[in-house]
């Protein structure tokens, strides 16, 4: 971890979006946390808060210049951390689309076109636009829309159940301690920090890489 980078993050407010910028800023070669947020934020050390509205037509404009700026001072790479936890059931799928595919699309085109070559995704596991569950299937399509945008490098992040969440009810982590391999538990704070390993030590490599429990947990280790 030798060489100073920048993260500008959408869903950093979040609790998965929130860990992954704790162990941003836990690197001390991470310059600074830009935040896109809808509503003002705490000021704090090495984070910069951009407040956008991500609903008007020049939203991937904004953040495109943004991440211009960025790119002038040295390396810089892009996270979603866009969920909406437990509330998905309550959303149809036409607002879902419109979040995961029409905003973190937006923000992900607004990257690219700027120049930024390394994008970090949070998904969710067994995420295929082929699905016939609902949630699972517009991850599958926001996946696909991030691979249309022609990121030099992709990583697609896909929890199980997150622990440590404040959407995941106690019953459900019991759960998942019964469940084994992909669809069981992962600490949320490991997915922050293998989003944050991800980008110190992989920014520079080229193409696709989807992460489930496992190797989330791995790589989270040499975030330390």
């Amino acid at each position: 971890m030798t060489q100073n980078f920048a993260a500008i993050v959408l869903g950093g407010t979040g609790q998965v979006g929130g860990a992954a910028v704790e162990a941003l800023l836990a690197i001390p070669d991470c310059r600074e946390v830009v935040m896109v947020t809808r509503k003002p934020i705490t000021p704090r050390a090495r984070v910069r808060n951009v407040v956008l509205d991500t609903g008007t037509a020049d939203f991937a404009d904004r953040i495109g210049a943004l991440a211009r700026e960025l790119l002038s001072q040295g390396s810089t790479s892009a996270v979603s951390c866009v969920g909406v936890g437990s509330g998905s059931m309550r959303w149809s799928e036409d607002e879902l689309k419109q979040l995961e595919l029409g905003v973190v699309g937006a923000f992900a085109s607004g990257c690219r076109e700027a120049g930024i070559d390394q994008f970090c995704l949070l998904s969710a596991v067994g995420s295929t636009a082929r699905s016939r569950f609902r949630y699972v299937r517009v991850m599958g399509m926001k996946e696909d829309n991030l691979r249309s945008i022609g990121f030099r490098r992709l990583a697609i992040f896909r929890p199980g159940i997150i622990v440590g969440n404040a959407h995941t009810p106690a019953w459900v982590e019991w759960l998942g301690l019964l469940v084994p391999g992909r669809f069981g538990n992962v600490d949320q704070r490991d997915i922050g920090r293998s989003i944050a390993a991800e980008i110190a030590l992989h920014r520079s490599e080229a193409g696709e890489v989807v992460l489930e429990n496992a190797a989330m947990k791995a790589l989270a280790a040499q975030a330390v």
